[in-house]
């Protein structure tokens, strides 16, 4: 399917009770989930991009990657997506990480990590550890060639990973690419709702996440974790979603412990517009930056050049 350019307004007015419907912390989560799955058909993977499925870390998995000669040095994209710990999958996010895959001419690994409240944290946590470690040992990739990417809760997921990484393995990604990272479930917005997410439906999945974990561990919390030493990060929100001031939080303190921090902040969007790309065209463009920014990480592409 080819891509379209649809009116903003018109997208917002369909996207709006949809997600109103989906991420009502009323419905069991097994029902949001049967919802988003199924509305994730509507946002197709670009042509030219090859879906394998696999397992990875014991979880399953896809790669998607652009048809393309593997190159002598690989690199690779280790994708986390969103949905609150508790929502999402590999059929929600393929449309982003197929996209992802074409912009960088990367192969991008997604993982269907375990979700709350059947598994609290940290599942989520170590598998995504145990992915990152078997993209290293199995399938060679070198620690620094791996970039993470993550949105929302995956953005968090994300950063927890990367910290982890650095502590147990001494293994630095080449960066980390966050679209409206939850960095700390612990924080509330003074805000009822932006046109995805709203409140007692986030305070419903940090609580899932949590179980009977502690608030304060900074694997739940990375935003509270060490940042020092952590590899270049790229940040996008957009200024009217309820997580763009912890964004800000966060930006602000990885540039005080030392980090290189490309921060973007649309006007217009939605929490992870990114996920309707095909059919959003300011969606597409900073998809597009994010991934010129994990490409030049890599292997210092000028970012230019980059799609």
């Amino acid at each position: 399917m080819r891509d379209i350019a649809l009116p903003l307004p018109l997208i917002r007015a369909f996207m709006g009770p949809l997600y109103r419907l989906s991420f009502d912390h009323r419905l069991p989560f097994r029902v949001q989930r049967a919802l988003i799955d199924a509305a994730s058909v509507l946002q197709p993977v670009p042509a030219g991009v090859r879906v394998e499925k696999l397992r990875l870390g014991g979880r399953p998995a896809e790669r998607l990657a652009p048809r393309a000669p593997a190159a002598t040095d690989p690199a690779a994209v280790l994708y986390l997506h969103g949905g609150g710990y508790t929502v999402g999958s590999l059929a929600t996010h393929r449309s982003l990480n197929g996209r992802l895959a074409a912009a960088t001419g990367l192969p991008v690994y997604a993982i269907d990590y375990r979700l709350a409240p059947e598994h609290p944290y940290p599942a989520a946590l170590d598998d995504a550890e145990a992915a990152y470690l078997e993209l290293v040992a199995e399938y060679g990739y070198r620690p620094e060639r791996i970039t993470i990417a993550g949105d929302s809760a995956g953005g968090g997921l994300s950063l927890a990973l990367a910290q982890r990484l650095i502590a147990r393995h001494g293994h630095i990604p080449a960066a980390l690419g966050l679209i409206a990272p939850w960095a700390d479930p612990n924080q509330l917005s003074e805000r009822p709702r932006d046109l995805v997410v709203n409140g007692p439906w986030s305070r419903a999945c940090a609580a899932a996440y949590l179980g009977g974990g502690d608030c304060d561990d900074p694997g739940y919390a990375p935003l509270h974790g060490v940042l020092a030493g952590l590899p270049p990060v790229y940040v996008q929100a957009d200024i009217d979603e309820l997580l763009h001031p912890q964004c800000v939080d966060l930006t602000a303190a990885l540039r005080a412990a030392g980090v290189e921090v490309e921060f973007t902040e649309s006007r217009g969007l939605w929490h992870v517009a990114q996920l309707q790309a095909g059919f959003v065209g300011p969606a597409a463009t900073v998809l597009g930056e994010m991934a010129a920014f994990l490409r030049h990480a890599v292997d210092g592409q000028p970012a230019s050049d980059i799609g």
